[in-house]
């Protein structure tokens, strides 16, 4: 017998059925309200644990990973159920073989395993641990000092290590991806000669969560002259270069372009990470993100570039690209670190409140007990919600819901079920009061956090989101109801996901390898030994269509190879590309976006045949493209360099714009927009958004609502509070006789201000404004040319004076720095004007009546001072 083939028997035949057993038994053990079936309790009776725990070692050595997880089921449940003593010992050692030394220090947390676990080994075993832990662990040039990692973490630090490389690597969800890039990354500036590196995210959301991580890490290093910025801001990147001093952007695609436009393309990148990597094919942003990559590849082509995704089948993708002479290495690993349940949950016929439970193992689903509800769930959202607060009510249980109001709603039922918080809970009542402040006083977040349940989803302000997650990792908040935001890169993890009718987009089922993404959130990996997906009706094929998905893994494809490989509809699109697109606007803003890519290359190149795109694609349809793209290109006039600092805008657009201008007889003044703060500022950026829908490309929709636009764009730019934005809406409803839901509102405006005044503003005002001023410097009115801050950074930022962006220089969110400059009267202060004013009132901040949520952040970052409650750290390694 092969050791492939005894591994696969030991699986299927030999312990198949204990398998099974420790596996139903250590499920029950973790879920609330549960009433085991009779055989669950009798399981654990028959079981051989030497026996297992020999199968368990030779597990371990197989690559496959239903082996490997085997193994660390065995190892896993002999910490938690086995005898102490021996067999514990046992189970930690073989959790040591699997190079998971972060479950071995979980186990001696909980008391599970004895102090000193090596002092107990004979001396062959003792030196074999010696040699475990100098293997699974890595030497940090910076310090001296050894860290242990798991085996995937292992290979991607040698791999990252190696000089004048790409790498991509592949593992699931609780991995310890992010951790790792972040100790590589530090570790690298650190003692070699780079001196700026940057940290792609795909959403702000994760922005701030790796910016946070980043500056924790380095508090390791106190003496590391390193700066950690999420700012765009040309000045931070110059200093760097002018001084030698070191910095680490954290940025999104589109905070990396307006970094590049600042520099004027003098921008040379050292160290580039692209984490949520295979969001390169995502139909909004993908196209963003690669032309991100290639024009920092293209300023120094000796960059070394770290891609970074979950599971997927072909990490090897993202390599094609990287510059002659550049080695590529791919890393791709499927070994679990956390083990991870899918239950099923039924009705038990005509007893509505008892639902029965089954763990599914392979095809096979095996009775784990009944589950009893405090009420009758009436409707698909009750159920959800009812059985989350049964199952889950020790905490660490988060929901999936299908948008933000569903979200809400199932956060107010859970609510109703659960015990209230003892004592009160000062830090709970801190963030009700920053909601309440900082949102809008009868924002429905408010009285749930006080009683330990949240709702979460993208376009929350961000100090909010992170101090839900914080207090959620702490185990204040219970139960957090979350949309889609969990499966785009938000490193949140729990004990026990609820999840029904699971959808993503545009109310389509979601794709099996989202739903394992999702899956993946479940199990700490450090503070648990296994996670619990709760899966509620899957036999009803409405919310099911295809069942409970079998784990799978993402299919990495660049947006832009995926349009070019829709042959007809591109082609169709390139042959009218001259006038205003018609029809599905969404196909439209996909299609524009890939051409604004092609044409740029086109016009740079001198043609895509030699393009890299060109060798994954039939050569007929590239030359049948090149040919459209040459026509288009005749007919601009405009600087190619337009195209370059506005990715997903197509320059046979901007062109269309340009041509407008130039038969415009009006005043050049009237298509300048004034500043934000001027009386005439409605109507100008009114007749600005016009014209972009009319000639550039039609995104303000519907155009009725164009005046809803503005006012959002302007307030924003202002740099008003959310709370402000919202409350001049309710006016604005009230003062018209409207009706009106505050939820709704208060949903819709935070949708409007992420959408329109962070997405779509900054976007195509921005390549507005570049194309007027090349009409005004054509019509010598270079006088109406106003260079003193950038239209897109300011969209982006939400800031509109030199004070607030002084203070989120020092990485404050908005919400502290805008609560902060309303007790400011200067608006042109700098960093060292913003520390002396705050230094003036050091001794009495809380005269400031701002919250304290906000109070803590100031003092923190701008003063470098802990203000009064406790901080709660995040797990050493967040499950990236």
């Amino acid at each position: 017998m092969t050791p492939d083939e005894l591994h696969e028997w030991l699986c299927t035949d030999a312990i198949a059925e204990d398998l099974q057993s420790i596996a139903r038994s250590m499920v029950a053990t973790e879920i609330s309200n549960l009433d085991p079936s009779a055989d669950t309790v009798k399981l654990l009776e028959s079981l051989d644990w030497n026996r297992l725990l020999l199968a368990g070692s030779i597990l371990e050595r197989s690559e496959e990973r239903e082996h490997k997880a085997a193994a660390l089921r065995i190892a896993s449940a002999a910490i938690t159920l086995g005898p102490e003593g021996t067999i514990r010992d046992a189970g930690a050692v073989l959790l040591e073989k699997l190079g998971n030394a972060r479950a071995v220090s979980l186990a001696s947390r909980r008391d599970l395993v004895l102090p000193e676990l090596h002092s107990r080994l004979g001396i062959a075993q003792r030196l074999e641990a010696e040699r475990r832990e100098l293997t699974n662990s890595i030497l940090l040039d910076a310090t001296g000092k050894r860290f242990p990692v798991n085996r995937f973490q292992l290979e991607f630090w040698n791999g990252a290590t190696r000089a004048q490389s790409w790498l991509s690597a592949s593992a699931p969800t609780a991995s310890g991806k992010t951790y790792l890039v972040s100790r590589w990354l530090i570790d690298t500036l650190l003692e070699q000669e780079n001196r700026v590196a940057v940290y792609i995210a795909p959403t702000r959301a994760l922005v701030t969560e790796v910016e946070e991580h980043l500056k924790q890490t380095l508090n390791e290093f106190p003496s590391a002259a390193i700066e950690v910025s999420s700012l765009p801001l040309r000045d931070r990147f110059v200093l760097s270069s002018e001084s030698g001093s070191k910095v680490i952007f954290v940025l999104t695609q589109e905070r990396l372009h307006l970094l590049a436009n600042s520099l004027s393309d003098q921008m040379r990148i050292d160290l580039m990470v692209i984490d949520e990597a295979h969001k390169i094919g995502d139909s909004q942003r993908g196209v963003v993100l690669q032309d991100a990559i290639e024009r920092a590849s293209r300023e120094n082509r000796h960059m070394r570039a770290v891609f970074v995704s979950p599971a997927t089948k072909n990490p090897g993708e993202l390599l094609e690209d990287a510059p002659d002479g550049i080695s590529r290495i791919s890393i791709e690993s499927d070994t679990p670190t956390v083990l991870q349940n899918i239950i099923h949950a039924e009705q038990v016929p005509r007893k509505p409140r008892e639902w029965i439970l089954s763990l599914r193992s392979g095809d096979e689903l095996a009775p784990l007990g009944t589950l009893n509800l405090a009420s009758k769930p009436a409707g698909k959202r009750k159920q959800i919600a009812f059985i989350a607060a049964a199952a889950g009510s020790r905490g660490g249980t988060l929901v999936y819901a299908n948008g933000a109001d569903e979200a809400e709603k199932i956060a107010q039922l859970i609510a109703q079920l659960t015990e209230p918080v003892k004592d009160g809970n000062e830090e709970l009542a801190d963030l009700a009061d920053l909601v309440r402040k900082s949102v809008h006083r009868k924002y429905s977040l408010a009285p749930l956090v006080e009683k330990g349940v949240a709702f979460h989803y993208g376009n929350m302000p961000s100090l909010v989101r992170l101090e839900i997650e914080r207090l959620f990792r702490q185990g204040s908040i219970k139960f957090l109801v979350c949309t889609s935001t969990l499966i785009e890169g938000v490193n949140l993890s729990c004990r026990t996901i609820v999840v029904r009718n699971p959808r993503k987009g545009l109310g389509q089922p979601m794709e099996a390898h989202d739903f394992w993404n999702l899956a993946g959130r479940a199990g700490r990996w450090g503070n648990e030994f296994q996670g619990n997906i709760i899966c509620v009706r899957p036999s009803d094929p409405a919310d099911w269509p295809n069942g409970v998905p079998a784990r799978a893994k993402y299919p990495i494809r660049r947006e832009t190879d995926a349009v070019i490989g829709e042959r007809d509809d591109l082609l169709e699109f390139l042959d009218t590309h001259d006038t205003m697109p018609t029809g599905d606007l969404k196909i439209a803003a996909k299609l524009e976006q890939v051409s604004a890519y092609l044409l740029g290359t086109f016009l740079r190149e001198g043609s895509i045949t030699t393009a890299n795109l060109a060798k994954r694609h039939d050569a007929r349809m590239i030359q049948d493209i090149d040919q459209r793209l040459a026509r288009l290109a005749s007919a601009i006039d405009l600087p190619i360099d337009l195209a370059i600092r506005h990715p997903g805008v197509s320059i046979a657009s901007l062109q269309r714009l340009m041509n407008w201008f130039r038969q415009y007889e009006g005043d050049p003044e009237d298509l300048v927009p004034a500043p934000a703060e001027s009386v005439d500022a409605f109507q100008r950026f009114t007749t600005v958004m016009t014209l972009v829908n009319d000639h550039l490309f039609p995104v303000f929709q519907p155009p009725g609502l164009i005046p809803l636009h503005v006012l959002i764009v302007i307030d924003w730019l202002k740099g008003l509070s959310l709370s402000t934005i919202i409350r001049k809406r309710i006016e604005y409803h009230e003062r018209n006789n409207q009706t009106y839901q505050i939820g709704r509102v208060i949903r819709g405006t935070m949708e409007l201000i992420e959408q329109t005044a962070r997405f779509r503003a900054p976007k195509y005002l921005s390549a507005y404004m570049d194309v007027l001023k090349i009409h005004l410097r054509e019509s010598g009115r270079e006088d109406l040319i106003d260079e003193e801050l950038d239209l897109g950074t300011a969209l982006e930022l939400g800031v509109s004076t030199k004070t607030i962006m002084s203070l989120m220089e020092f990485g404050l969110s908005r919400i502290s720095a805008v609560a902060l400059y309303e007790k400011i009267a200067e608006d042109s202060l700098d960093q060292s004007g913003c520390v002396s004013w705050l230094n003036e009132r050091r001794d009495n901040l809380e005269a400031l009546d701002l919250p304290k949520v906000v109070l803590r952040e100031i003092a923190l970052k701008v003063l470098g001072e802990a203000l009064e409650a406790k901080d709660a750290s995040q797990d050493e390694q967040d499950n990236g």
